[in-house]
C-alpha cells in the first residue's frame, strides 16, 4: 500500500487546514463535534473511525445517503438531513462545529446571519468554531458585486462573499476571539478562501 493510499485510508481528503487545528491539539476524542453541511463527508472520515462523537448535516438528501453508506459507524441517528439555519439539535450541544466551503452559498446577508446564528445557537461555551468560507480579501478589485453580498469571481463562479470586516463585526458579536489570525488563500487571483477559527465564551 502506498503512503498516499494509507493516509487516505485513515484521513480521507480533510480539509488541510482542519487537520491543521487536529495538529494543534484543539479538537479531542472527548469532544462532541458537528459538521453542518458535511457534503459526502471529506471531513468526516476520521472522526468518524477514530470514534469520536461526530454528528453531521447536509441538506442534500443524496449526500446524506453517501455518508451514512461509507460510513456506517455514524448511522442515521447522527447523519441527518437539515438546512444548516434549521439545525434539528438543542443549545449549547457541541463542542466544535465545523462550516467547511458552506457559507459561501448563502442566497443574500440574511441567509448568511441566520446559517452562522444557528451554528453558534448549538455551540457549547468555551466550544470552537471552524470554518473555511469564500472571501474577496485579496481580491477585492477582481470580484463584481450582484447585490446582497453575493459576486461573481474571476473562477466563473457566483458565490456569497465576505469580507474581513464582516468577520471581525461577527466575531465581536459573538464575543468570541480568534484562535488563529484570519487566513486566506488566494488561488491565482481567481478566488480566495478565508480559513475563520473562534473560540466563544
Amino acid at each position: 500500500m502506498s503512503v498516499q493510499q494509507e493516509l487516505l485510508d485513515r484521513f480521507g481528503p480533510i480539509d488541510i487546514y482542519l487537520f491543521d487545528q487536529l495538529l494543534k491539539g484543539r479538537i479531542e476524542p472527548s469532544q462532541r463535534i458537528l459538521d453542518a453541511g458535511c457534503g459526502r463527508g471529506r471531513n468526516l472520515v476520521y472522526f468518524a473511525q477514530a470514534g469520536y462523537d461526530v454528528y453531521a448535516v447536509d441538506q442534500d438528501e443524496a449526500n446524506v445517503a453517501h455518508v451514512r453508506a461509507t460510513l456506517p459507524r455514524l448511522g442515521a441517528e447522527r447523519v441527518r438531513a437539515a438546512t444548516v439555519e434549521a439545525l434539528p439539535f438543542e443549545d449549547d450541544r457541541f463542542d466544535v462545529v465545523l462550516s467547511n466551503a458552506v457559507l459561501h452559498f448563502a442566497r443574500d446577508h440574511e441567509h448568511f446571519d441566520a446559517m452562522l446564528t444557528a451554528m453558534l445557537r448549538v455551540l457549547a461555551p468555551g466550544g470552537m468554531f471552524f470554518a473555511r468560507l469564500a472571501s474577496d480579501i485579496g481580491i477585492e478589485d477582481r470580484v463584481r458585486s450582484l447585490g446582497a453580498g453575493r459576486h461573481a469571481l474571476p473562477d466563473g463562479s457566483r458565490r456569497y462573499l465576505v469580507d474581513e470586516a464582516r468577520l471581525l463585526a461577527w466575531t465581536e458579536r459573538a464575543g468570541a476571539t480568534l484562535l488563529d489570525p484570519l487566513k486566506t488563500t488566494n488561488v491565482q487571483g481567481l478566488r480566495c478562501m478565508t480559513t475563520w477559527v473562534l473560540r466563544v465564551p
